[in-house]
């Protein structure tokens, strides 16, 4: 998992640095996917309950898995890149949001906030804490900041698989009405905040893949794997330049 880990913040990193105004999103993904096979690795979401692309490419208002296209980014547009990569069996599924060109104060704003709520969440990747202490933690900083986090769409476990339990939910409900497992050594997550500048609510749109804000309100998201250890977690979607 540290291997597949590895070359999924390699490929993100390569990502972030192709968003550029003007850049068309599918070229970036026919780029990345290049890059990930180079590696000796294999796309984790190409094909994956017939996801037509490599990476998932979400621009401004939309949240996730918004697919790759003829589109070209304009200066100032937000770019939320996801991906996920498999080696020798194991998955890394890792994200970040990008600026293409020169981004306005709010929108970097939004996404540091999103950043740093992954990094709130992290602290409570301990043993003997729960998977509801990640989420508060998470939701307690981007509601703070004045952003709200999506409930339709949660992390999760992954490992020889992309989505495996538990979920790892942005959010506590109340009352909890899922599973909420201590952490235990040896568990992998992928943490991942989706924070709204406006409210929670999403929409799915008619592609059958790409959620959007209801409100259409700008969108950031952050996503690591990580490995709960016997003493600080470990992330495991890491590289030089990520």
């Amino acid at each position: 998992m540290r291997h597949a880990g590895r070359i999924a913040a390699e490929a993100r990193s390569v990502a972030g640095e192709l968003v550029k105004p003007g850049a068309v999103t599918s070229q970036i993904d026919k780029r990345v996917r290049e890059f990930i096979i180079s590696r000796g690795g294999i796309p984790a979401f190409l094909n994956y309950r017939g996801y037509p692309a490599t990476l998932c490419i979400s621009v401004n208002d939309e949240v996730i898995h918004g697919i790759p296209s003829e589109r070209k980014l304009e200066d100032g547009d937000i770019v939320s890149i996801d991906v996920g990569v498999i080696k020798d069996g194991y998955v890394g599924d890792c994200a970040a949001t990008f600026v293409a060109g020169r981004a306005d104060p709010e929108s970097l704003r939004l996404i540091e906030v999103t950043r740093t709520c992954f990094y709130e969440g992290m602290k409570f990747a301990k043993v003997g804490y729960r998977i509801s202490d990640i989420s508060r933690a998470i939701q307690t900083h981007a509601e703070a900041n004045g952003y709200s986090v999506v409930r339709e769409f949660v992390g999760h476990g992954i490992g020889a698989a992309i989505h495996e339990p538990p979920e790892v939910p942005n959010f506590v409900e109340r009352p909890r009405r899922k599973a909420d497992p201590r952490l235990v050594p040896g568990m992998t997550l992928a943490v991942e905040p989706m924070v709204n500048a406006g409210d929670y609510g999403v929409s799915v749109l008619d592609d059958g893949w790409t959620v959007v804000t209801a409100d259409g309100s700008p969108s950031a998201h952050y996503e690591n794997t990580i490995l709960i250890t016997d003493g600080e977690p470990e992330i495991l979607t890491i590289c030089e330049v990520s």
